[in-house]
């Protein structure tokens, strides 16, 4: 028996192969369930006694050697394949992705974009670390200005003359500094106040603001704008202004939509009148168009504000403005379906 061992492991040790149907024989041969080695441990209980230890001994040796040679095979093979090694096995079946979701604040941005961009206003965009003279002063608003109450700022406390923006107007700015009119550009983005966090209202928000600066631009022209917003943002068309104050625009105006009073929900967020305030608006003021190098005598323009996140509220009828802002799975993933 001992012969038989001597003579199966030479054949061990001489044989080689690349071919993995060569190997996987070679291992079925000798280490498979009815291989040689199976028949040599069936074979061991009838060896003479005093033969057993040196027996045992050469076909523990035999089937070391066989395995890690079947090892060693397998391993170069995988090794030497390069599809394999980049990629791995392609036919295997692929891990599933699952379908990320749009933050509603940006689902509702990119829709009031879309609208404007229909009509053909442009996006600029600035920084949200801001100096006095775009977040304020160009905008009608001097030093110890009252207005300026109107907005509780963060203040850089090294540098009492940079800010963090309170509203988008300070793009707009910018982009009257660095564009000559006709001028028709929208400015969305992140902006900052020192407010205190509720359901209605966050020390961070979004706003989308607009510009248009041209030769003979009327009121009329800022109503007939705000009307086919209206009409394709919410499908409503049925919109009132009424006279308001913003320091920067004269005159000025706030705009409501008709919401209705169908379900009791209407009642509930238009406080049971129907109507739902969605933005500022007004005029340019001259003094704006004059601290930004634009000829006032010549041009006229009008602008309009609104905070992402009220439309948003509005449109996906979401109670706390906090949940924006909390990253709650089970809020976000509402939205996968929303485009």
């Amino acid at each position: 028996m001992l012969e038989k061992v001597t003579q199966l492991q030479q054949e061990v040790n001489g044989f080689n192969s690349s071919n993995s149907e060569e190997i996987e024989k070679f291992r079925i041969a000798f280490l498979g369930k009815k291989g040689h080695l199976t028949d040599l441990f069936n074979a061991f209980k009838s060896v003479a006694p005093e033969q057993k230890k040196d027996f045992g001994q050469a076909i523990n040796v035999l089937k070391n050697t066989a395995t890690e040679k079947v090892n060693a095979f397998k391993y170069a093979l995988e090794n030497n394949a390069p599809q394999q090694l980049a990629y791995g096995d392609l036919t295997k079946p692929a891990e599933p992705i699952l379908m990320g979701a749009n933050h509603p604040i940006s689902i509702v941005k990119n829709k009031i974009i879309d609208v404007f961009n229909r009509i053909g206003f442009s996006i600029s965009e600035g920084p949200e670390i801001e100096d006095d003279w775009h977040n304020f002063t160009a905008l009608n608003l001097p030093e110890h200005h009252p207005a300026r109450d109107m907005q509780d700022t963060f203040f850089i406390a090294t540098n009492p003359d940079i800010l963090l923006r309170t509203h988008t107007s300070s793009v707009q700015v910018r982009h009257m500094e660095t564009n000559k009119p006709p001028i028709r550009t929208i400015s969305p983005g992140r902006v900052f106040r020192n407010e205190d966090i509720s359901a209605r209202s966050h020390c961070i928000f979004h706003q989308v603001e607009g510009l248009y600066i041209d030769t003979d631009v009327s009121f009329a022209d800022l109503k007939q704008t705000l009307l086919y917003f209206t009409q394709e943002m919410f499908g409503k068309s049925k919109i009132r202004l009424r006279p308001s104050y913003f320091p920067f625009t004269e005159p000025s105006a706030e705009v409501d939509i008709y919401w209705g009073l169908e379900t009791e929900t209407d009642y509930k967020i238009t406080k049971g009148t129907g109507w739902l305030e969605i933005m500022g608006c007004g005029m340019v003021d001259p003094n704006v168009l004059k601290n930004a190098n634009i000829d006032a005598e010549k041009y006229t323009g009008y602008a309009f504000g609104m905070g992402i996140e009220r439309i948003a509220m509005l449109l996906y009828q979401i109670p706390d403005i906090r949940m924006f802002y909390e990253n709650d799975i089970r809020f976000l993933n509402q939205f996968k379906s929303v485009l």
